[in-house]
């Protein structure tokens, strides 16, 4: 199915072909997802098979609002602080799974737990409505590579795979939701995104502990590798070597690349990461050797570019 704007027209034939078991890419302020009915094992099945993604690893589950949420998980206190903050919003909640949510196993890898969020975008938003059903997608690319945050980027994964690629432009954000866990007696850090870890610390009063690196997967994007592209990240750079292409942030980039993005020249950090898995994937069809990437401040959104960057450099 060819990319199609995302009239009104066309948001109910996505939603007809999820009814139907199919599977739609659409937008999110945050990338683009790869959407299937949450309720519906087979349709769930084809979003894993069309991105080989690992059955052991989580799908989030989308819905409009708290009120649609807690048909499927139990709210405690704190988890209903988050989500009256930061809903609709790029904040993931993962929760304890009601018994009776009707959510597919393959949805939440058999666990006993839910992600979940509510999306701040026009046409996911208008696409919930016209479906009436939760829907359970990840980023609409093959596991592992980058993720898109344009319907182009979509096209070129995934070609004819999905019943429809809903194009809204492109993702205003362009880095995945922050994921918290919730279903503890402390709220940890599962993935990092586009709330800044400060944001939600704020509001919970205390800090807010990252996740064991070596704890089971409870949530997507805790995989050691992901987010790459084809061709090898050097990180840390402050020149460029031969044969190299080079993502810039700040002013004063280095020159001699094969190629060369700034995700912002004037070092501001929300620009960079909506331009980020962009700006790899034109490097990484530049022909270059490696991608030598200049150092992005370890702070605010920067914690998250830089934890999108580090798993994309991991060796192969």
């Amino acid at each position: 199915m060819p990319v199609v704007p995302a009239t009104e027209e066309a948001i109910t034939r996505a939603a007809q072909a999820l009814a139907h078991g199919e599977i739609v890419a659409f937008p999110t302020e945050t990338v683009y997802g790869l959407g299937a009915d949450a309720r519906d094992a087979h349709a769930v099945a084809k979003v894993f098979a069309a991105k080989e993604r690992p059955r052991f690893n989580p799908l989030i589950v989308h819905v409009p609002d708290l009120a649609a949420a807690e048909a499927y998980a139990t709210f405690d206190a704190t988890a209903r602080k988050l989500a009256e903050a930061f809903w609709p919003g790029p904040l993931s909640l993962v929760l304890p799974k009601r018994a009776n949510s009707g959510i597919a196993d393959l949805v939440t890898a058999g666990l006993d737990t839910i992600a979940l969020r509510a999306p701040n975008h026009s046409v996911a938003q208008r696409l919930l409505a016209e479906a009436k059903r939760p829907i359970a997608a990840p980023s609409a690319n093959r596991s592992g590579r980058v993720s898109p945050t344009m319907a182009a980027h979509v096209e070129a994964e995934l070609g004819e795979v999905p019943a429809m690629i809903l194009d809204g432009a492109p993702c205003p954000l362009g880095i995945e939701s922050t994921v918290v866990g919730v279903a503890g007696d402390t709220p940890v850090l599962l993935r990092l995104g586009t709330v800044p870890r400060e944001a939600i610390e704020a509001v919970l009063g205390h800090a807010l502990p990252l996740a064991n690196e070596n704890a089971a997967i409870a949530s997507p994007g805790q995989l050691e590798r992901h987010y790459a592209p084809n061709t090898p990240l050097r990180l840390g750079a402050t020149d460029v070597r031969t044969g190299e292409a080079l993502l810039a942030f700040g002013p004063n980039a280095p020159q001699g690349a094969v190629a060369s993005i700034n995700l912002s020249a004037s070092g501001d950090l929300e620009e960079a990461a909506a331009n980020l898995f962009a700006s790899l994937r034109r490097l990484d069809e530049s022909g270059a050797m490696a991608i030598a990437v200049m150092p992005i401040p370890e702070h605010a959104l920067g914690e998250a570019i830089n934890d999108r960057l580090r798993r994309a450099a991991k060796a192969r």
